[in-house]
Parts: C-alpha cells; structure tokens; sequence
C-alpha cells in the first residue's frame, strides 16, 4: 500500500489504548503531585523544592530532548527522524505547560538558592555574581527562555501539519531553515538555563562542560522514550508494516551514540578539575565522592554508560522490539538518578558529606512523570503517525526493504 492509499490515521484499538495510557498517567501524576505538595507542608520546605526540582528539570528536559533531536531530524533528514517525527513532535508540544512549571522556583528562590537568600548578599562570591545572579535577571532569563523554546514549539509544529495539508516542499524548506539556527538557540538557552537551576545551586562552582553534559543527558531520555513510543505503535496497523528492524537498529545506534556522548562529557570534566585539583574547583567532586555518594556514581558508571554500553553494541538486540524497548527504559529510569547526582549533594557539608534521600526524591519524578505522559499521550494521537507531507517518507517506509 503506498502513502498515497495509507492515511496512517490512528486507528481505534490503538487510540483506545493511548486513551488508556493517558488516564493511567494523569491519576498517577496527579496522586503523586499532590503528595509532593503535601511535602511543602509536612516536611522540609527547602526538601520540597529540592525534590520539585529533580522531578521537574528531568521531565523538563525530556520535552527539550525531543526539540532539539527534532531539528536535529530537520537538518540532517534520514529514515531514523521520520519515523519517529510524531512522537517527537508531541514531546515538544508538553513544553507549554512545562515552561509554566518554572514559577514555584522563580518564587521560592530564596529557599533553594543561596545567592538568592537576601541573608547572604554580603557573601563574597555572591556580589563577585551578583551581576547575572539576581531574581530580576532570573525572571528575565525565563521569559527570553520561553519565547525561544514556545516560539520554536510553535512553529515547528505549525509547519510540520500545514507541510501534511499541501504537501509543499514551501514547508519542508521553512522546517529546515528555522531548525539550524534553532539548535544554536537551543544549546545556548539550555546552557544558561542549566546554570540557572542546576550549576548556581553550588555558587562557588563552575564548569564549561556543564551546559553540553545537561544536553547530551535530555537528548538521550528523548530518544529513549520516543524508542519505547514507537515499539508501542508498532504493535497496531498500520505502523506495524511501516517500522522493520533497520529502522529499529538506527534508533538504536543514536541511543549508543547518545550514551557514549554523556559518557565522554563526564569523563571531561572530571578528568579536567582532578588534574587542575584547584580547591575551588574540587568541592563539587568532594561532595559526590564521599560519605557514601560515592555508591550513586558507581550506580552512573555501571548503568548509565557501562551497562547501555554493552547491549547497545549488540546488533541482534538493537533489532528486536522488546530488547531495545527495554533497554530504553531502563536508560529514561537511570536518567533521573543523574539528575538527582546533579542537585541534592549541593546541599551536604562538603566537610562531612552524608549520602541521604528524602521520599519526596521518589514522589517528584513520578507525579510530573505522570503530568508529562498524560499530555504526552493526549496529543500524540491528534495527527497521523506519520507525517504525510514529509519528502522522504517513501524512502524511510522503503528503508530496510531493499533486500
């Protein structure tokens, strides 16, 4: 059946199914949401922010993860994108309501942030940062960062239907020349971004790597979801005769790619501070490998990297749907233990750290998880599955037929 004859609409059994997903998911976030809340009031107010911001920035970041591989698809082309264009684009569609989602840690700053707790003003590293550490800058930073990725969001996603209502190449030229400068805009906000609400939590501690490693991390839990996303569709008509093991195996290169790219960026800011070993510099490290933290990036090497590693070299695994499924999910579980690496340690004595985790740390990510699918779930089945007005769709339907 060519493109011309398949609509790639989503049929009823699938839809019902996605239906399924998207209740199950908005109950469970909304439960776990509200325990979190909960958390404010019982527990530690600066626990509860600290666990909002594990959850939220990696959910966050699954939804830039897939607008930057989108672009990334836009620029470069090739089978891979295509097939999984509609889940990604629906994963960027999450980034309206994620974008919001900033505001309890725009306004309760002063609780999580030490540079932004007006009792520290007088602190010295403080004013040598206070030029671009204040709340006014702050807010500012947010909304330049939501006209950029919502302006982004927007028109991609506008192009992308209006390209499968004409079938003009008007709008695959446009999809293309916006997403280059895209991802150079992409890479600078979620750099400054990071430093933000990830590096500034530690203010005597600073990185070049940092902005690249955070990137690398939310493009590998995009691809990984929208890997699960699409075994899942596989599983119904008519996508279960568009997607063949090629298609399957070059997601699963990119996942490899992905790992070894994190891989290689954590490696290069470890090696750089332990050869400089200025004291400055070090207490980041001090704090993460000691007092039984140690064991949380022996838990990143092994399965983050090592683990992933190995299977993904594997050919005959990155061809089968359930393996490479899997293998998916287990990175997008492993990716919120980085993000967790990343904020509570900044808040141990670096002269005597002590590994500790709250249940709000558990709560955090599966309520905004929940949050995320949901909408996720609700949007995806909105378009066809494939886009119908994409130049190289026979070529991506064709890939992996040729023998």
């Amino acid at each position: 059946m060519t493109t011309t004859e398949q609509s790639y609409a989503t049929p009823p059994q699938l839809a019902d199914t996605l239906k399924k997903y998207q209740q199950t998911a908005a109950f469970v976030g909304l439960v776990f949401l509200l325990l979190l809340v909960a958390g404010y009031f019982f527990a530690v107010p600066e626990q509860f922010l600290r666990s909002y911001l594990v959850g939220f920035f990696f959910w966050f970041g699954m939804g830039m993860g897939c607008l930057v591989l989108l672009m990334i698809h836009f620029v470069s082309g090739g089978a891979w994108g295509v097939m999984i264009r509609r889940p990604l684009e629906a994963g960027t569609r999450t980034l309206y309501v994620m974008w919001l989602l900033f505001l309890p840690l725009l306004i309760l700053a002063p609780k999580l942030y030490f540079w932004a707790d007006p009792a520290h003003a007088a602190d010295k590293i403080v004013q040598a940062k206070h030029l671009y550490l204040n709340l006014p800058f702050l807010w500012i930073r947010w909304l330049i960062y939501g006209v950029v990725w919502l302006g982004l969001t927007t028109l991609l996603n506008k192009w992308s239907r209006l390209e499968d209502e004409t079938k003009s190449w008007k709008y695959s030229s446009a999809l293309e020349k916006l997403s280059g400068p895209g991802i150079v805009a992409y890479f600078f906000t979620i750099t400054f971004c990071a430093v933000d609400y990830l590096m500034s939590l530690d203010v005597t501690w600073a990185s070049t790597i940092y902005g690249f490693l955070v990137a690398a991390g939310q493009a590998l839990s995009a691809m990984s979801l929208v890997v699960a996303v699409l075994i899942l569709l596989g599983k119904y008509a008519p996508m279960d005769h568009a997607i063949t093991k090629r298609h399957l195996h070059d997601l699963g290169k990119l996942m490899l790619a992905l790992v070894m790219f994190w891989a290689y960026l954590s490696f290069s800011q470890y090696l750089i501070i332990y050869s400089a070993n200025l004291p400055q510099e070090i207490t980041w490290y001090v704090r993460r490998l000691n007092g039984g933290w140690q064991w949380v990036g022996l838990i990143l090497l092994l399965f983050h990297f090592a683990l992933p590693f190995a299977l993904l070299l594997s050919q005959t695994l990155k061809k089968n749907p359930k393996t490479i499924s899997s293998i998916a999910i287990f990175i997008i579980c492993i990716r919120v233990v980085d993000i967790f690496w990343l904020v509570e340690p900044n808040f141990v004595d670096v002269t005597h750290p002590v590994f500790t985790i709250s249940w709000l740390d558990f709560v955090a990510p599966i309520g905004f998880g929940g949050l995320w699918l949901a909408m996720f779930f609700r949007t995806l089945p909105t378009r066809p599955l494939l886009p119908l007005g994409e130049p190289n769709l026979q070529k991506a339907l064709n890939h992996g037929r040729e023998h």
